[in-house]
């Protein structure tokens, strides 16, 4: 059964997942992976979600603040074997309940123009290329989005 737990940073079962994301994403990144992990810390997180197949943790995501009416989405994952049966969507929509739960109403978020079913994943649900922002202004591959949650 596919349950998803809100959560922090410091919950292992997040930390183990996003440490298999730093993996593919050093691995799609190169050289670059040092730049975006510097805007990546986990244990600065405090609103996480964590989804499992009974007690199996198999993605997560996170929120974060980014000004008085937008929150981030950070840390976006699903273990390979799990892809493409609707997961990343269910997390993406906790989040999303969530950042309206804590009174923001807009949500952005960057993702590498290398990853293609990020892009697809955002766009499926909604979200609309923006100007980069932020430390992604001036990053060539880097893609931001953003969805305005006030009709959720």
């Amino acid at each position: 059964m596919i349950s998803i737990k809100r959560s922090n940073g410091t919950d292992p079962d997040f930390i183990e997942l996003v440490k298999k994301l730093d993996a593919l994403l050093h691995e799609l990144d190169g050289e670059d992976h040092a730049f975006y992990a510097q805007f990546n810390k986990t244990n600065l997180l405090q609103h996480t979600v964590i989804c499992y197949d009974d007690i199996i943790p198999i993605g997560c995501g996170a929120i974060k603040e980014y000004s008085a009416s937008t929150m981030e989405i950070k840390r976006m994952f699903v273990l390979p074997e799990y892809r493409s049966k609707g997961i990343a969507t269910a997390i993406l929509h906790e989040l999303e309940s969530w950042i309206v739960e804590l009174n923001y109403f807009n949500s952005i978020l960057e993702t590498g123009k290398k990853q293609i079913d990020a892009i697809s994943l955002y766009k499926k649900n909604n979200y609309k290329i923006v100007p980069n922002y932020g430390q992604y202004e001036n990053i060539e591959d880097s893609i931001c989005f953003e969805k305005n949650l006030i009709d959720l």
